[in-house]
Formats: structure tokens, C-alpha cells, sequence
């Protein structure tokens, strides 16, 4: 899979772009040429931002290729930026950020779509055991974080549209958003968007986890005998 990757290079506030790629992010040999490029261009990389993704659609027993693409971008294109770009940010010593770009659907996981659920509760696993890592490094500076948008109009979520939903964020929003979250120190970076409230999409995660310790069946948000019990809890006032 194809992903172009672009320098972004903060200057008077203004984002600029500076070295567009196009690189195999599912591949490591094509990773490790980047930081060679990136090195020999910029000199140390003090942002990392693995924000690759593709979305095709799967399900449990469809095609092989579709889960093979999915988990090769989604989770394995974060796994080889961090590990090829990641020592070298340790190693400079100054500070630096990875962010890690990951999925409410890889939290609550809905049914539909497996192979992205799959793939993006990867990158939540992994990038906090990756900001586990770096605080318990000695002279580290570098800090992970998870940036979990809510619905964006990217060219991932546009599909046939031309113009914007009224529920969804720009991208632009969307990032202002996250530096605003970065300037706080935030790990979670969970984005609302013009539809669904942060204290919403609190709500569905606790109801998640809930799963578990309530030892209801799976999935129960959209099981028929617990749709009124989530209606209630969504509901309910603190």
C-alpha cells in the first residue's frame, strides 16, 4: 500500500510543507529509506506522526487481502515508523513527540469492520506501551501519544461526497485540536466532533469495558436485550 508521507515544518505558526514521499509504510526496508532521506535532509526528527490508514471494508471470513492490507497499513505502518524513527528521537536527546493516529472504532469496536477494529485497538495496545517505555527510559525526551478523531472529511471518510457533513470536523479543526491537547501533555487525545460530545463518547468506552466486568455477552451495545439497559446508562446523569 502507497501512502505518501509529507515533512511538516512549523514556522510563525504556520504549517509548511516541506519533503513529500511516497513511501510502502507496511514495509520496513521502505521506513528505514525514509529516515535515511529524512536524516540526510532535515538532520534529527523531532515530530513523528504515523497517520497512515486505508478502510476497504471487511469481515470475518471475507478476503485474505483485505485483512492483510488493513493490519499491514493501519497497524504495521505505525509499528515500523516507531521503530525505525523511534530510536534516533531517543538518542538526540531532545525533546520530541510520536504521535500515533488511532480510532474510537478501535476502542469500542462496533460490528461492520473487523480487520480496521482490529487494527487500530493495535495501535492503542501498542502506543501506550510505547509512552511506557519512553518514561521509564533513562534521559529520554521523547513522549507518545494516541490521537483518536472523531468523524472527520478526510479521503478516508468521504467516500462519494463532495462537500462536508454537517456532523463532521475538518481536518484543520481536527488538528488544532490536537496541538491544543499536545500543549496540555495529553496521551488520550480524544476528539469530539460536531455530532457526538466528548461525555457521549466517554459513555460508549465505559460501556465497553463494562462488558468485561459485567460479564455481559460481547458487542452488547448492539445486542437486542441490552438496548434499553444503553439507552439508560447513555442517559444517565451524573
Amino acid at each position: 500500500m502507497i501512502c505518501l508521507l509529507t515533512t511538516l515544518f512549523l514556522h510563525h505558526n504556520q504549517y509548511l510543507p516541506m519533503y513529500p514521499l511516497v513511501q510502502y509504510v507496511s514495509k520496513l526496508d521502505s521506513l528505514e529509506a525514509l529516515e535515511r532521506a529524512v536524516i540526510q535532509r532535515f538532520g534529527r526528527v523531532h515530530v513523528l506522526m504515523n497517520n497512515a490508514g486505508i478502510q476497504p471494508g471487511s469481515s470475518i471470513f471475507g478476503p485474505q487481502v483485505a485483512w492483510d492490507n488493513v493490519l499491514g497499513v493501519n497497524l504495521m505502518g505505525v509499528v515500523n515508523g516507531t521503530r525505525t524513527f523511534g530510536p534516533g528521537m531517543i538518542a538526540h536527546k531532545d525533546p520530541a513527540i510520536i504521535i500515533n493516529t488511532g480510532s474510537k472504532q478501535g476502542i469500542t469496536t462496533p460490528p461492520g469492520d473487523p480487520a480496521y477494529n482490529v487494527s487500530k485497538a493495535g495501535v492503542k495496545v501498542f502506543t501506550e506501551a510505547l509512552q511506557h517505555e519512553l518514561r521509564n527510559t533513562e534521559n529520554c525526551n521523547v513522549t507518545a501519544h494516541l490521537l483518536i478523531p472523531g468523524f472527520v472529511f478526510t479521503g478516508l471518510t468521504n467516500g462519494a461526497r463532495k462537500e462536508k457533513p454537517a456532523g463532521a470536523w475538518t481536518p484543520e479543526q481536527t488538528v488544532e485540536f490536537m496541538v491544543e491537547s499536545l500543549k496540555r501533555g495529553d496521551f488520550y487525545i480524544l476528539c469530539p466532533d460536531n455530532d457526538v460530545a466528548r461525555p457521549v463518547d466517554e459513555r460508549r468506552m465505559l460501556w465497553a469495558a463494562g462488558d468485561i466486568v459485567e460479564n455481559r455477552p460481547p458487542l452488547s451495545r448492539w445486542h437486542p436485550d441490552y438496548a434499553d439497559q444503553f439507552k439508560a446508562f447513555l442517559e444517565k446523569k451524573d
